[in-house]
């Protein structure tokens, strides 16, 4: 199968029409429009007041077909190993190898390092398009992408660049290792310590909750490199496995994302030259900060995904299968309206992730957007996924179809990379500002 991404790029070099996303929550495209939102790194720094306001679901020509090819791989490629995988709790390495094939690894690291080159909604759409067959495969191209990928290329140096991202964009899972016991939403409270030797430095300590650790090769570890300094100490390396002294622990067993691998990792004395240090020393909280802000847009898009894949599942069972009283399920009014409320809710989700992901294109304060996309996307993920296994009855509930598996799964997406509560604090917190005399 050719690469997804490959065939894609003279797209993204170029100036690209644009198409309505709407196709995730309607079965045809609109036409193109002459105006494309924030499609490359160049718009970034574009004077964005002289353009023609376009819907918020606006896609390029490059992002359409990006989420067209990548459902199509999803749908043949991953989807008949779904059940499988989660029975077994354990991702299949073919579905790893194909995604690197494919090119989705790496979509927005440049293309000298073997990435795709393209922008940060093109990253969003395949994440939100794998979520619609399987949040654990999502998730995994999520971290890998939004927070592994882009804390290497926002804050490593030349050097960094040219050991790194070759291998990420390529061949090796990336992992983001911040969580620990004690310090979970107190990110900076975290307990595990570097210290400086001769030749680099030497990290002791313990990380929990890590996504992607058995997978993974390469691990972005933050550790405080001077405790006495408080948060201002930790710093951020890079741990790769196989390092002496660096171990998985545990794999936990999980109510939902099971073939998510979710791992404890232990540091003794594990040895790392100078040049494994991610930005300066000192500074790894400000890319933890930043990097996340980023990666809850990620989320935010896996939960929107997971919505409308469990939702477009019952909905063509109760309007094609499931009869009651003499006729279909979907065709009773009190079904027809619960159907109805859900996928409005599903659409108000994507505006959300959309603008954020736009504005973090722009080079706008997006924060608060993020965080709004987060906490809308995973409450919605929840309520759509429990009623669609109401309204398919006992097939909803058996572990035969997928939609027990997204009920379950939709639960994580109030959780990690900052739960409810934290996003609900980001966004009163902005807002008492705004509003403050």
């Amino acid at each position: 199968m050719a690469s997804i991404t490959r065939a894609l790029r003279p797209l993204s070099r170029t100036t690209p029409s644009a198409r309505l996303a709407s196709k995730r929550l309607a079965t045809v495209r609109p036409v193109q429009s002459a105006y494309a939102f924030s499609t490359t790194p160049r718009r970034r720094e574009a004077d964005l007041s002289e353009l023609t306001p376009t819907p918020i679901s606006l896609l390029s020509e490059t992002e359409s077909m990006m989420a067209d090819m990548v459902s199509k791989f999803a749908s043949e490629q991953i989807g008949p190993k779904v059940r499988d995988m989660d029975e077994a709790e354990t991702m299949d390495p073919a579905v790893v190898e194909g995604l690197f094939e494919q090119g989705i690894m790496g979509i927005e690291i440049p293309e000298e390092f073997g990435g795709a080159g393209m922008n940060f909604t093109a990253a969003i759409v395949a994440i939100e398009e794998l979520a619609r067959i399987d949040p654990s495969v999502s998730v995994m191209v999520d971290v890998h992408n939004t927070l592994v990928n882009t804390a290497i290329m926002k804050y490593g140096d030349a050097q960094a660049h040219r050991t790194w991202l070759p291998k990420l964009s390529t061949s090796t899972v990336g992992s983001f290792c911040l969580s620990e016991p004690v310090s979970g939403s107190d990110a900076f409270a975290l307990q595990t310590k570097a210290e400086k030797t001769a030749d680099g430095y030497k990290i002791n300590g313990s990380k929990m909750w890590i996504t992607n650790a058995m997978e993974s090769g390469i691990f972005i570890v933050f550790a405080n490199l001077n405790p006495s300094a408080g948060y201002k100490g930790i710093t951020a390396f890079i741990v790769e496995k196989g390092t002496p002294g660096f171990s998985i622990a545990k794999k936990e067993k999980k109510l939902g994302i099971r073939a998510s691998s979710t791992c404890v990792l232990n540091f003794d004395d594990v040895v790392i030259p100078k040049s494994n240090i991610l930005g300066e020393e000192g500074k790894g909280y400000k890319i933890a900060i930043e990097i996340l802000n980023e990666g809850r847009i990620g989320i935010a898009a896996q939960m929107t995904g997971l919505a409308l894949g469990a939702w477009e599942h019952a909905a063509r069972y109760v309007w094609n299968d499931r009869k009651q009283f003499g006729q279909l399920i979907g065709e009773f009014q009190g079904m027809q309206h619960q159907i109805a409320q859900a996928y409005t809710e599903i659409a108000a989700a994507r505006a959300l992730v959309y603008n954020a992901a736009r504005k973090k294109e722009a080079g706008q304060d997006f924060v608060k957007d993020a965080a709004m996309a987060k906490l809308y996307a995973s409450q919605v993920a929840g309520r759509v996924a429990g009623s669609a296994v109401e309204w398919m009855g006992g097939m909803g509930f058996v572990r035969e179809g997928i939609a027990e598996k997204m009920f379950r799964d939709s639960k994580i997406g109030a959780i990690y990379e900052g739960t409810s509560n934290i996003q609900l604090q980001t966004i009163a917190k902005m807002l008492q500002k705004q509003y403050t005399n």
